[in-house]
């Protein structure tokens, strides 16, 4: 965990990105300092600790929540801040591989952590500034008629009918790039500013009561009732644990560490484009392209364009940010050649095997939320809530989440991770050729 957690930070600060620069930080909460008693300890404070720590303590659970390092410092501070529906896989396979009522229970779930998200973003975040619509912008004109077809079934099977198809001219409208053949308009889907609404969830933890901790990285678990979470300089009894490291989670538990896998990505703010803005988005929509390497992009409320794209496999961020995420940038937006970059940051967030969030309980106290491969805005939000629901006594939604298929990466954890950047430059170089 050390590696990933201070390689590319330092200790106890926030990466310089637009989202730290503008931001209302809140002061630093102290270090875990001898030993401690609660009903709950959740460790990591991003979106599922924090949303985990918040339901549990209105429930009026005694709750404890440490961080290695800031509240919402990993991937809910950095993110690309889009807040996407569904799962990472679409609608109608897991129909296929789960059956029809449990989709339709999974996609309520999906729905309803949207809804949830929005609910949080006006009690505790309005100054996240979320703002509606995410395109789904195509690649490949032989692409298009599968991104139909699903809208088309979501809309008869489910009643979702927010998704707007777009031919060529459509998305030209949109997005002012020839890179472009078509895709969709999801409507129900948004953006918003990530760490400005993880910091709101902090604060609304610790309204409710929650005593959170920071700098404050856990080493070992062990087992029991209760358990005890040992960190640097002290440790936590907690009649049960939730794992919401993610991408952080390293070796504190094998079940999970063998189906979650750290990646890290990279994104860049331009200077403020003025009335360029105009040039490369013509509505205030968020939006994301099919590469398997994604690119994903929006504007800031100031007028710049946030560019997130590239992905690295090691513990080492590239030594130029800029230009990783540059040559994806101008291979979409040829315009901004001469355009400044003033932000550029990484970060680590998780991924599994078949892109769908690990939801998993390794033992009858401990609880895991986290592998949400890009996806985990509104879902990692939602698991918080779920995990709460399911420590009192109501295990019906987690469960169903446990059934999505999550295998292990293959080699085990030593070749997991050279396995995966092989078949990772194996799909970006997919990508560039255009298979």
């Amino acid at each position: 965990m050390s590696s990933l957690l201070y390689k590319n930070d330092r200790r106890g600060e926030y990466p310089e990105s637009w989202y730290a620069a503008t931001a209302p930080l809140l002061a630093p909460f102290p270090r875990l300092m001898g030993e401690t008693r609660a009903d709950i300890c959740v460790i990591g404070a991003g979106y599922t600790g924090l949303s985990a720590a918040l339901h549990l303590a209105d429930a009026g659970h005694d709750v404890v929540l440490l961080d290695a390092q800031r509240v919402g410092f990993g991937a809910s501070g950095r993110n690309g801040g889009q807040m996407g529906g569904g799962y990472n896989r679409p609608q109608s396979e897991l129909e296929r591989k789960l059956g029809r009522e449990a989709a339709h229970g999974l996609w309520d779930i999906a729905e309803e952590a949207k809804a949830l998200t929005l609910r949080l973003l006006v009690q505790h975040a309005p100054d996240a500034a979320y703002r509606p619509g995410v395109i789904h912008a195509n690649w490949h004109a032989r692409d298009l008629p599968a991104q139909y077809r699903e809208a088309e079934h979501l809309a008869r099977e489910y009643g979702y009918d927010k998704i707007e198809p777009l031919d060529r001219a459509a998305i030209r409208d949109l997005i002012r790039s020839d890179a472009y053949q078509g895709g969709t308009l999801d409507h129900g889907e948004g953006h918003l500013h990530p760490l400005r609404y993880a910091l709101g969830l902090a604060r609304a933890a610790t309204r409710a009561g929650v005593r959170i901790f920071e700098e404050s990285p856990v080493h070992h678990i062990r087992q029991g009732r209760p358990a005890t979470v040992r960190s640097d300089r002290g440790r936590v009894l907690a009649d049960h644990v939730v794992l919401a490291c993610n991408g952080y989670l390293a070796g504190l538990d094998r079940k999970v560490a063998a189906r979650v896998m750290p990646i890290n990505n990279f994104i860049v703010a331009t200077e403020p484009l003025g009335d360029r803005a105009a040039e490369i988005l013509a509505r205030d929509h968020a939006v994301a392209d099919s590469r398997f390497v994604i690119n994903y992009f929006r504007l800031s409320e100031d007028g710049r364009l946030l560019f997130g794209g590239g992905e690295s496999y090691g513990t080492r961020f590239p030594r130029d940010i800029p230009a990783k995420v540059r040559k994806p940038m101008l291979a979409v937006f040829p315009q901004l050649e001469d355009v400044k970059i003033e932000y550029a940051w990484g970060g680590t967030l998780a991924i599994t095997t078949t892109r769908l969030p690990c939801f998993l309980r390794p033992q009858p106290n401990i609880w895991n939320a986290s592998g949400y491969s890009g996806h985990g805005l509104a879902l990692a939000t939602m698991a918080g809530r779920i995990i709460a629901e399911a420590i009192g006594g109501d295990t019906a939604r987690f469960d169903l989440l446990a059934r999505l298929p999550v295998p292990p990466f293959p080699g085990g954890r030593l070749l997991s991770q050279p396995v995966l950047a092989l078949a990772m430059t194996w799909f970006a170089l997919r990508d560039r050729v255009g298979l």
